[in-house]
């Protein structure tokens, strides 16, 4: 459904008044639905630098099954397993005892039980948000940015317009709420059924990638390991578009799955301020740390084109059912479980969590910007002061050509090799920790236990990667650069 919305819009743009006339109907249709006031119920292969080695010669014979599966069991154990933090913290009073208890006495059953079928109206809000970040992502004005030239020597060209796509989706999503148009309670009320709705719409949406990859890929960064699962996880094309101008990635990464973020960070607000008549200082807390991050990353945004997501990961279930579900399901799960736990921390402690949130935030975006200036300015520019000390690494392409790069070993970036993961996973904690430890439960920090496994292993595979593109200079890098992520530790 979301992937037909998006050629609409794409194949057509005299077809956008008519887009936008059916946008207003639907949104009357789901304000229509009035919202519960208080539902509270107690029931590889190796990767060579951007991009993995053409292997189309290969059979499905020469990768064993127990590889194959390896793949396909997450694929399918994070379709199920979804539903149970939702469950435990809407339904279960935040515990993970009494889930446990409730499938200890039901088994599978239980799991069957408490799986919300997608409902017509979880697809409506989500045809409609799909949609009207569709017609954003086309028709917002925007700076015109190269990203980094791919394997194959193709250079991407994007449009910068996510801050002010954000902009215009958090002032539409609030006035449609205040002039009572649509109120976000409803959001929360089917949220359930909208996770189940993504499940199933970014599964059909990965296999139409998987297709469009074998059948219509956008660029020759594109191939086959010659086996179903692995493709299918990891990917077929680097930079699938549809036309000249919509790309897939940007679409699912940033418009869909970091704007959905931020708009269910405002929705639980809205509806813990129904439900109570107000806001807790532990809300305001997650939500403004959070909606800060989310507007850096925006006005990040054309570094991000830059980084592992876009420039070396493909198009695959990995990347894209990761940002259409996990991103909306789990990313916000803290403000999810606050909605039901109100914590009052009191004026010292709310401000103390603020702040030092807010200083993560601020060092995680001046890792970022280090990094950008040296490369805009290559090399010639200060850093803490200083002239940048750097590594010039000489590195061949797919097609032979001899090209350099410069390594930065100087600011946060001589810390560690990744030390701009450790201030964004303190400022998860950050926005988790309001909800403090009344509950005995994990489930608002599970978020910040996820990141950690994640960043870490990206961490590990970007080495990985640098080390196979550059060799002898990735090692002098290493030699002078020791740690990976926490500087003395790891």
């Amino acid at each position: 459904m979301i992937y037909t919305t998006i050629v609409n819009f794409s194949e057509d743009r005299k077809r956008l008044n008519g887009s936008r006339l059916r946008f207003v109907v639907l949104i009357k249709q789901i304000s229509a639905v009035k919202p519960v006031r208080h539902q509270y119920q107690q029931r590889g292969r190796r990767l060579r630098w951007g991009k993995r080695r053409q292997c189309i010669h290969l059979s499905s014979l020469t990768l064993p099954y127990s590889r194959s599966s390896r793949y396909a069991l997450p694929s399918s154990s994070c379709c199920v397993l979804f539903s149970i933090p939702w469950y435990t913290m809407v339904h279960a009073d935040g515990s993970v005892l009494q889930t446990f208890e409730y499938f200890r006495k039901h088994g599978l059953q239980g799991l069957k039980n408490i799986w919300p079928a997608p409902s017509l109206i979880a697809w409506k809000i989500i045809a409609c948000f799909g949609a009207f970040e569709a017609i954003l992502q086309l028709a917002l004005p925007g700076k015109r940015v190269e990203g980094p030239i791919s394997p194959n020597g193709n250079i991407p060209v994007y449009k910068a317009n996510g801050l002010l796509a954000y902009a215009v989706t958090l002032v539409t999503y609030l006035g449609l709420w205040w002039f009572g148009i649509f109120n976000p309670a409803v959001v929360y009320d089917h949220l359930g059924e909208i996770y189940s709705a993504l499940i199933v719409g970014s599964l059909v949406f990965c296999i139409l990638l998987y297709l469009k990859g074998h059948l219509a890929p956008s660029s020759s960064d594109s191939g086959s390991l010659g086996n179903f699962i692995i493709d299918f996880y990891w990917g077929m094309e680097l930079y699938p578009r549809i036309g000249k101008n919509f790309d897939i990635k940007v679409f699912t990464n940033c418009r869909f799955g970091m704007m959905s973020w931020a708009v269910l960070a405002v929705t639980y607000c809205i509806k813990q301020y129904e439900m109570n008549g107000g806001v807790s200082d532990s809300m305001l807390v997650n939500t403004v740390l959070m909606l800060v991050y989310i507007t850096k990353f925006f006005w990040w945004e054309a570094g991000y084109w830059s980084t592992m997501d876009i420039a070396h990961d493909r198009a695959g279930f990995y990347i894209c059912w990761g940002c259409l579900v996990w991103v909306p399901s789990i990313y916000t799960s803290p403000g999810m479980y606050l909605v039901n736990h109100p914590v009052h921390l009191g004026t010292q402690l709310a401000v103390l969590i603020l702040i030092s949130g807010l200083l993560c935030i601020y060092v995680n975006y001046d890792c970022d910007r280090q990094r950008q200036v040296f490369r805009r300015t290559n090399g010639k520019c200060l850093i803490w002061g200083k002239a940048p000390s750097k590594i010039v690494a000489s590195y061949k392409t797919e097609q032979g050509e001899t090209k350099t790069s410069l390594l930065l070993i100087s600011g946060w970036w001589g810390v560690s090799r990744h030390f701009h993961y450790v201030p964004e996973i303190l400022a998860a904690f950050f926005w988790s920790v309001p909800a403090l430890f009344n509950h005995a439960s994990f489930l608002p920090y599970f978020y910040v236990i996820f990141l950690i496994i994640l960043l870490l292993d990206r961490a590990k595979r970007d080495d990985d990667r640098c080390s196979s593109k550059y060799g002898k200079y990735w090692k002098m890098y290493c030699d002078k650069v020791r740690y990976r992520v926490v500087p003395g530790i790891y």
